[in-house]
């Protein structure tokens, strides 16, 4: 009686063994597996690159007056989406939305004049730089524009429009605590702020401010010579797509490596203004 009971328990237990076997096999067949790269995936399916960006920051994306989003990020982003054999569609907003944007996939990556930021790096991947900028500072006071340093500018207590959700906001409020800090929407916004007089200067990515020198020479603006800070301009890409992020170094390797990026460069920067000596 012994011998059958331990048999029947071996038995049991062979059976519950096979059963958890089975139903373990039934649920990984049935479970969808997680896809390696949801967003590259994404855009293949679609046939299609959703690219964000502000489309207000001359030179790197600026918006004509018939609405077309031109520059030098939106060309760099026809020729990532002509290597992906796919079209390129540009999606405008404010900066402050875009990284939302990008964590809430309703873009696949942004090219907006963007620093790649340690804050920033703990919320999205980037891939760079593709330009190393800083932060300049376009005004009408010649004064102002020929400041030493960020201490004697910071010793004016000067009213200054910043970008909302920029580096140039955290920098005012860091560096130049003493200043009054304006916010803008977009860069438009805040040169216009200067032109009525409502600032007495406006701190942007040091290519913005040059260009708004050029611009607008009835004006009569003023920019630093020399950037403020070091800012390194990157792509931003969703966290979780290792591939995406490998495919983005993969094509600046290729496109710098051509000297299609120098090109791309100069034609929207300048000769001389070009800074591709890049990592």
């Amino acid at each position: 009686m012994k011998k059958i009971t331990r048999l029947t328990a071996l038995g049991l237990m062979a059976l519950s063994l096979m059963v958890l076997g089975l139903t373990a096999c039934t649920e990984m067949a049935g479970t969808p597996k997680a896809a390696a790269a949801p967003v590259l995936d994404r855009i293949q399916e679609n046939k299609e690159l959703v690219v964000g960006t502000a489309g207000s920051m001359p030179p790197f994306n600026m918006t004509t007056r018939e609405g077309k989003v031109i520059g030098f990020e939106p060309d760099l982003a026809e020729h990532m989406a002509k290597a992906m054999g796919v079209k390129l569609r540009l999606e405008t907003m404010p900066f402050s939305e875009l990284l939302d944007a990008l964590e809430a996939g309703k873009v696949d990556m942004v090219l907006s004049s963007m620093t790649m930021t340690p804050g920033r790096n703990l919320k999205v991947a980037f891939v760079g730089p593709y330009y190393i900028s800083g932060k300049g500072l376009l005004t009408k006071m010649e004064t102002l524009a020929t400041a030493a340093d960020t201490a004697e500018i910071d010793r004016r207590a000067p009213i200054l429009a910043v970008l909302e959700g920029s580096t140039s906001e955290s920098f005012v409020k860091n560096a130049i605590p003493q200043a009054t800090r304006v916010t803008a929407k977009d860069y438009d916004e805040a040169v216009e702020f200067l032109f009525q007089d409502k600032v007495d200067a406006v701190i942007a990515d040091h290519p913005v401010c040059i260009v708004s020198v050029l611009r607008y020479p009835e004006q009569n603006l003023f920019a630093l010579v020399t950037p403020l800070t070091y800012e390194p301009i990157g792509v931003a890409l969703p966290a979780g797509d290792p591939l995406l992020v490998n495919w983005v170094e993969n094509f600046f390797i290729q496109f710098n490596g051509s000297g299609k990026m120098t090109v791309l460069g100069e034609r929207w920067f300048g000769n001389g203004f070009w800074l591709n000596e890049l990592p």
